[in-house]
């Protein structure tokens, strides 16, 4: 089969648009800036949903639904909060529409809205609305509440899962009686969104605290997790927020406590989205398709038999069927790809296009033989192995495979890290080879938005594991006592 897809060299812009496409993840949809995310594409989102989810109910959280709608007067209630969403926000302003008597079907002009209704971009609003009914002592503390939606988030410019007007994701929203407790689940939620990431993902990433500047609207602190693209630009992967007490004294939530004093509730917020789709396919894939790890991948194993006569296929399908058996006894997921409607070549073509991680080939000569040939996605290398054990060899295939994408990511990440010292090593480092650049910042927000303006560099995180280090800040000069990280950026 022709792939079609351009070269990350010529274009890496156009290869990951062709990717997406030809891989048959997602494709644009009638709808400006929304996607149709297809069931392929939408086979690796579940993946990500069902481990997830398994990590947020293990640490004690339960999911519910909250309207898509808010009334526009909630967003009045907290200022930084409208103001770091004002311009992305879809507004509902009519209920009705009616017939125009000349065939056309337009907006009834009397049925409009006595309160417009926000289309959801988050949910910190109409969540802290609720948890007012539901806080009333310290009794009542915490909750832990997870979410899995859509929002709307009105993008001008948008790219497939990268940055849609619609996209899909998780948030949780949690309400704690001290401080303490808020800042400990803050921090908990961004190592299990790091652990997911590095050993699901196979994606190393950065964990930092986001600068004043960047953090998010209405939060007194912002965690995250920052990863590296092979084109040597950042993705933000997944944020946690500490909220401080300003939503719940934005809509007037208190509780009782153990003393008998009112106090306002604290809070947290964190989430993950269908970007994570798009750091997936740019962190690992290649010139020649997905290249999916194999915790992630909806099809582990594919399996392509090569036969001439129907006595031929009949052999090989017996052997395949307890082969299929034993590896989904190891929880491997496997496809019999026996269509007798493409040849085998094509096919190896198109599970290569898919990133499916393990191919087998079995043909009549591998029956005689007691063999089968073996391909990895990841190397692209291929080995006749025993049909006898295959089982077990497999499973052993599909952790080394794991374990090598991740590693390729991280020395890439560690070979695209850089220290600078001075400004105009900075701006080198930035033009003519990207990546992450370790430096020192004097804290202001005047001097990030310079160096944004003049490189199109940010502020990606202050990693949490910076050391005390003392320094002077590249643009100003001024003294500073850690390196951030800056690069260009997703």
């Amino acid at each position: 089969m022709s792939k079609g897809i351009t070269s990350r060299s010529e274009d890496y812009s156009q290869w990951y648009n062709d990717l997406v496409i030809k891989a048959d993840l997602a494709e644009n949809s009638a709808v400006r800036g929304c996607m149709v995310i297809k069931p392929y594409g939408y086979a690796i989102w579940e993946r990500m949903q069902a481990i997830l989810d398994k990590r947020f109910k293990e640490t004690g959280h339960s999911n519910a639904y909250f309207p898509l709608f808010i009334p526009k007067s909630f967003f009045s209630k907290e200022a930084s909060h409208v103001e770091g969403f004002a311009t992305e926000c879809a507004v509902v302003t009519h209920y009705r529409l009616k017939n125009d008597g000349n065939g056309q079907i337009i907006v009834d002009e009397e049925a409009k809205l006595e309160e417009e209704l926000i289309v959801r971009p988050t949910s910190e609003t109409i969540i802290w609305n609720t948890y007012k009914g539901w806080i009333e002592s310290y009794r009542d503390l915490p909750i832990l509440v997870n979410q899995w939606a859509n929002v709307v988030r009105w993008e001008m410019r948008t790219r497939l899962f990268l940055r849609t007007a619609e996209f899909l994701w998780q948030e949780g929203h949690t309400a704690h009686a001290t401080s303490e407790e808020a800042i400990a689940e803050a921090e908990q939620m961004l190592a299990v969104y790091a652990d997911f990431a590095e050993n699901t993902l196979a994606v190393p990433v950065v964990r930092g605290r986001k600068t004043e500047n960047e953090r998010f609207a209405g939060a007194l602190d912002t965690f995250c997790i920052e990863a590296l693209m092979q084109d040597g630009k950042a993705l933000q992967a997944g944020t946690s927020h500490f909220l401080g007490q300003n939503f719940a004294k934005a809509f007037d939530v208190k509780f009782t406590s153990k003393e008998g004093k009112q106090e306002y509730v604290w809070a947290t917020s964190w989430g993950v989205s269908t970007r994570l789709m798009g750091a997936l396919i740019m962190a690992h894939s290649d010139d020649q398709g997905l290249v999916l790890p194999p915790k992630l991948a909806p099809i582990q194993v594919v399996i392509v038999p090569i036969y001439k006569t129907e006595e031929e296929k009949a052999n090989i399908d017996g052997f395949v069927k307890n082969l299929q058996t034993e590896l989904r006894g190891k929880d491997i997921s496997v496809k019999y790809d026996d269509r007798d409607t493409q040849r085998p070549g094509f096919k190896f073509a198109e599970w290569e296009l898919k990133g499916v991680p393990v191919r087998v080939a079995v043909g009549a000569r591998d029956m005689q033989n007691g063999t089968v040939e073996l391909a990895r996605r990841d190397k692209q290398t291929k080995e006749t192995v025993a049909q006898e054990g295959l089982a077990n060899v497999i499973e052993v295939l599909l952790e080394d495979i794991q374990q090598n994408i991740y590693q390729k990511a991280l020395d890439f990440k560690a070979s695209h890290t850089t220290e600078a010292n001075s400004y105009d090593e900075f701006k080198d480092i930035i033009e003519n080879k990207g990546g992450y650049v370790s430096c020192h910042w004097d804290g202001t927000v005047e001097t990030e938005k310079r160096v944004k303006e003049e490189t199109k560099a940010t502020i990606r995180c202050i990693p949490l594991d910076a050391k005390e280090e003392e320094g002077v800040c590249i643009f100003t000069g001024k003294p500073s006592s850690k390196r951030v990280l800056f690069a260009k950026a997703y």
